[in-house]
C-alpha cells in the first residue's frame, strides 16, 4: 500500500500571517513538519500544498512545493489539487497540518496502518482529555466513536454529556491529522457544505452527513499547535525543553 504526504500551508492566516515561514529554533515551522514526514519510511512522495509564492520558494530549497488555488475553503481541497498535480502514485493520501511542527512519525504510521482494513475510507486520531478546562473549551474539538472505532460525531461542545454528573465519561479530543483513500478524497471534495458543518465549522461533519466512515485511532501524543505569535513563543520554549 503506497502513501504520500501532503502538507497544506497558507500564508494569509488571520491570526498569524506568514506562519509557515516563522522561525522555530533556527528552522522554519514548515520545514520541521516536512522533516517529520520525510522520516517516515515507505512514503511515495511529500509535498507542501501552498497558495503563496514565498512559501513555494522557501520549501523548494529543501523539498517540493506545489502552488494551489488561493480560494480553497479547506486544507482537504488544497490537498486534492496538490495530489492531482504531484504525479505521486499513492493509494493513501496523508494530510498533515503545516502548523503542527511537533507531530511524530508514529502518528503518521498509525494513520496509514489503519488502511490495512480494506473498509477504512478516512482515518484520523484522538487523544484522551484529562482536563475539565479542555472539555469545556469550544476550540478543542471533541469526538465520540462507536465500538468499532468509527467516529459517531465531532463537536466543539462537551460530548458525551454526563446527565447524572456522578461519573467522568471518557472524553477525547480530535487530533486534526487525516488520511484518505485516493478515490475517497476526490469524492469528498465534490460534496457541498452541510448543515452540521456550517453550524460547528468542522468540515469532517460534511463527510459523516454524506455517509462516509471515519476510522479513529487513539494516540498518546498531543503536539502543541501554533495558531498565534504567542503560541510560537510557547513552541520555542517547548523545543528548548525537548532538547
Amino acid at each position: 500500500m503506497k502513501f504520500c504526504v501532503l502538507i497544506p500551508a497558507r500564508y494569509g492566516s488571520t491570526r498569524f500571517p506568514g506562519k509557515p515561514l516563522a522561525d522555530l529554533g533556527g528552522m522554519s515551522m514548515i520545514q520541521r513538519v516536512w522533516n517529520v514526514a520525510a522520516s517516515c519510511s515507505g512514503n511515495s512522495g511529500i509535498a507542501v500544498a501552498t497558495d503563496d509564492a514565498r512559501i513555494e520558494a522557501h520549501v523548494n530549497i529543501f523539498g517540493k512545493a506545489i502552488l494551489t488555488n488561493a480560494q480553497h475553503p479547506s486544507g482537504t481541497d488544497r490537498c486534492m489539487e496538490a495530489f492531482e498535480k504531484s504525479g505521486f502514485e499513492a493509494d493513501i493520501i496523508v494530510n498533515l497540518q503545516g502548523d503542527e511542527p511537533f507531530i511524530r512519525p508514529e502518528q503518521i504510521k498509525a494513520l496509514v496502518s489503519m488502511f490495512e482494513n480494506p473498509d477504512v475510507e478516512i482515518a484520523t486520531l484522538k487523544k484522551a482529555i484529562l482536563s475539565a478546562t479542555e472539555v469545556e473549551n469550544p476550540n478543542v474539538v471533541k469526538v465520540v466513536t462507536d465500538i468499532h472505532d468509527k467516529a459517531l460525531y465531532f463537536s466543539r461542545s462537551q460530548i458525551p454529556f454526563s446527565r447524572e454528573n456522578d461519573s467522568t465519561p471518557p472524553y477525547y479530543r480530535h487530533i486534526g491529522m487525516y488520511a484518505y483513500k485516493a478515490d475517497v478524497l476526490h469524492k469528498i471534495t465534490l460534496l457541498k457544505p452541510s448543515i452540521l458543518e456550517l453550524t460547528e465549522k468542522l468540515e469532517q461533519l460534511r463527510w459523516l452527513e454524506n455517509g462516509y466512515h471515519i476510522a479513529v485511532a487513539e494516540t498518546q501524543w498531543q503536539s502543541p499547535a501554533v495558531d498565534t505569535p504567542e503560541d510560537l513563543e510557547k513552541a520555542i520554549d517547548f523545543l528548548k525543553n525537548q532538547s
